[in-house]
């Protein structure tokens, strides 16, 4: 994927995410609140201080994130919550994959089987697309002036990551899973403040969607986003650069 579309891509999904930050802020607990399951203490939990910092780079207020952990942790009343990813094919055979948190399977599988058909596209067993897909910790750092590449790549690649590459207003960083707490951790602790930093799945190939295309895999995209249960969609869409989501 080119820098501009992976800039121009993180822009609007930040701007997605300020106009619906009580529904963000609200899956951001339900995560955390999965997490905190195995342990409170995120000094040991490296799952949960994992979404406690992606928590934070969205601006989630830190008595919100308090609650969340009680709530998982069994201190306060809560909900729980079963994880399931979901994988299918949308308009233009763009591969994605759903992954929600719900306390209720037969809603989800029903709601997320209706985006699909309405956009054209095709709910598929576990598998059919998940081999497409690489997962891995990703981290998103915005360049500014007075930011020394070299000496963040190396500090990067020295605590375990496998990949950093700079795109147009970005540096992003590839680890794997193993290690991604260890850098995320190591770069925080040096004063990198992130646009996202969470593990993900990223696409070895991407489809390339002509303007038309783009229009409808982004609609099914957003109809999934808006859905409470659903956490993250992951697709291999590569939108023209002149695409404005």
């Amino acid at each position: 994927m080119s820098g501009h579309s992976k800039w121009h891509n993180i822009q609007a999904k930040k701007s997605k995410m300020d106009a619906k930050k009580g529904k963000v802020f609200t899956k951001l607990g339900k995560e955390i609140a999965v997490a905190a399951k195995d342990g409170s203490n995120i000094e040991i939990n490296s799952k949960l201080a994992n979404i406690v910092a992606k928590a934070k780079a969205a601006n989630m207020p830190l008595d919100t994130i308090t609650r969340a952990i009680k709530k998982g942790a069994g201190e306060l009343q809560g909900v729980n919550y079963e994880e399931i990813v979901y994988e299918g094919y949308g308009p233009a055979g763009v591969a994605l994959i759903v992954k929600v948190l719900t306390d209720n399977k037969n809603r989800s599988a029903g709601n997320v089987r209706a985006a699909f058909t309405k956009s054209g596209g095709n709910l598929g067993a576990t598998g059919c697309v998940g081999w497409m897909f690489q997962v891995k910790g990703e981290i998103i750092i915005e360049r500014k002036e007075d930011m020394d590449e070299d000496e963040i790549m190396m500090q990067a690649l020295e605590m375990g990551a496998e990949d950093f590459s700079v795109e147009e207003e970005v540096f992003e960083i590839i680890t794997t899973i193993e290690d991604f707490s260890t850098v995320r951790g190591s770069l925080e602790e040096k004063g990198y403040e992130f646009i996202s930093a969470d593990i993900k799945y990223i696409p070895e190939n991407t489809t390339e969607v002509n303007m038309e295309d783009a229009e409808k895999v982004q609609k099914l995209i957003d109809k999934l986003e808006d859905d409470d249960d659903v956490q993250e969609v992951y697709h291999n869409a590569e939108f023209p650069d002149e695409f404005e989501e």
